[in-house]
């Protein structure tokens, strides 16, 4: 079991239900192709549960997709969409080599993690962030409808209470 030390990631100030689900527009990574995609659009196609995961390649982003991919998430009546602060290149390939059934939209900047408030700067790392591990349940008029933030690092939601929350169950 790897050592680490639990940091406290303080407060947020995270969109909750009923306020408006922050706009982006990000290259969403698919198994075939990427191309810019814009949230509003996205959400157009029915309710969106959007997972925001450190960079793809972290123990916390494949502990997560692998998660979701166990309990089903891929099948279920809404769509499941990450948000990670990796490139395109990363996500395809981490799609590829992992047999992930999502798309993720690529945030190398961090950008919409810092719009969702979700932001935290890596320990030792100027200028360098990632998102915390979130869950947003944004509706067709990109509302959001519910939402589960981190507070801790790391730190995993109860993902039976996580889906009652998001209306999955």
């Amino acid at each position: 079991m790897p050592e680490f030390e639990v940091v406290d990631l303080g407060p947020t100030d995270h969109p909750t239900a009923g306020d408006e689900a922050p706009e982006f527009t990000r290259p969403l990574v698919t198994d075939e192709f990427w191309q810019d995609q814009t949230l509003s659009e996205l959400v157009a196609n029915g309710r969106t549960i959007l997972v925001f995961t450190p960079m793809i390649g972290s123990f916390v982003g494949k502990y997560v997709w692998d998660e979701l991919t166990e309990r089903g998430w891929a099948d279920c009546d809404e769509q499941v969409v990450g948000v990670t602060a990796s490139t395109p290149y990363a996500i395809s390939r981490f799609i590829d080599e992992n047999d992930a059934p999502f798309t993720l939209f690529a945030d190398p900047a961090n950008g919409v993690a810092d719009d969702y408030g979700i932001a935290h700067a890596l320990d030792g790392m100027t200028g360098i962030s990632e998102p915390r591990l979130a869950f947003f349940a944004v509706g067709q008029d990109c509302t959001v409808e519910a939402a589960w933030v981190a507070t801790e690092w790391p730190e995993f939601p109860d993902y039976d209470a996580l889906e009652e929350r998001l209306g999955l169950v």
